[in-house]
């Protein structure tokens, strides 16, 4: 444990069986109880000199030690590609290897939530996830858009949840599906063998994505490319639906066989925009893609 930012307390008989978590949230009023969690899962808190879980019930004498430097970490800055800006909104080409936002409330890792935080305009978007109107995986680059304040967001979120945009995907996949165009329709369910994948199952979310192989790739490998449209927002939607029908997508670690890269790319975004204008957004293939595809 770190010693510049360590704070200690002595548990009193008022605290006396009180969760851990609960009194670290009482002393550090200005974060949540979440967010004060991910340094129990770090070992950054202490109990009499040793490690203790965030639901421990405290004793009358116990001596507590917490960390608070990763509260101050400030992620270091990224640059990724403004393909519009407004008032409003901002949409961008996210390049492969980003997070849209930090997976746990701690965010320590440059994403697109801190791409944009200085952007924001109104000071009630907070958190990990602020302005963020959808997501794509870190292994999958191209359009995302974000929103700048609260109207916005919910404006756009409506539209995402309604099925009122249009998402064109790129995918390199394992062999090449018949038919040549379908749509795969399969409901999507946690793994709870695996809690942070996700399959197709009966007792699933509905999920739908249509296909359609544009053309096969030459060389040894057996691979083809695809155009892919969404109709339902699932996660890992469409890297699941093309491992169901026997096609992961190539580099899919989880889903299919891992390599450095996955090839799945956001194409496009069919969006209206907060005042009524509907806009198409559009990213061209990052260069591994491309040169993959040749």
């Amino acid at each position: 444990m770190a010693s510049g930012q360590v704070r200690r307390y002595k548990i009193g008989k008022v605290s006396i069986g009180k969760r851990a978590d609960v009194f670290v949230t009482e002393q550090l009023p200005k974060f949540s109880r979440s967010a004060l969690k991910g340094l129990f899962d770090k070992n950054l808190v202490t109990l009499n000199d040793n490690d203790v879980k965030a639901g421990h019930k405290l004793s009358s004498g116990d001596t507590l030690k917490v960390d608070t430097s990763l509260l101050s970490v400030v992620p270091e800055p990224i640059d990724i590609p403004v393909i519009y800006e407004d008032k409003d909104v901002i949409v961008m080409n996210k390049p492969a290897g980003v997070l849209t936002h930090s997976k746990g409330i701690l965010n320590t890792e440059p994403t697109v939530a801190s791409f944009i935080e200085p952007k924001l305009t109104n000071k009630s978007l907070k958190g990990n996830r602020a302005g963020i109107v959808h997501r794509l995986d870190r292994a999958t680059s191209g359009v995302i858009i974000a929103a700048k304040n609260e109207s916005a967001l919910k404006y756009l979120q409506n539209q995402f949840s309604t099925r009122k945009v249009e998402k064109t995907y790129l995918a390199v996949v394992e062999g090449v599906p018949l038919p040549a165009e379908a749509i795969v329709d399969a409901p999507i369910e946690r793994n709870p063998k695996k809690p942070q994948t996700f399959r197709v199952g009966a007792n699933g979310r509905p999920a739908q994505t249509r296909y359609k192989v544009l053309k096969m790739l030459s060389g040894s490998s057996n691979l083809s490319l695809l155009e892919l449209r969404p109709m339902t927002g699932r996660t890992h939607q469409l890297r699941v639906h093309l491992k169901y029908i026997g096609h992961p997508i190539a580099g899919d670690h989880i889903y299919g066989h891992g390599d450095e890269n996955m090839y799945l790319h956001a194409k496009s975004l069919e969006v209206t925009l907060p005042g009524g204008r509907w806009m198409k957004f559009e990213a061209a293939e990052p260069k591994i893609f491309k040169d993959f595809c040749r």
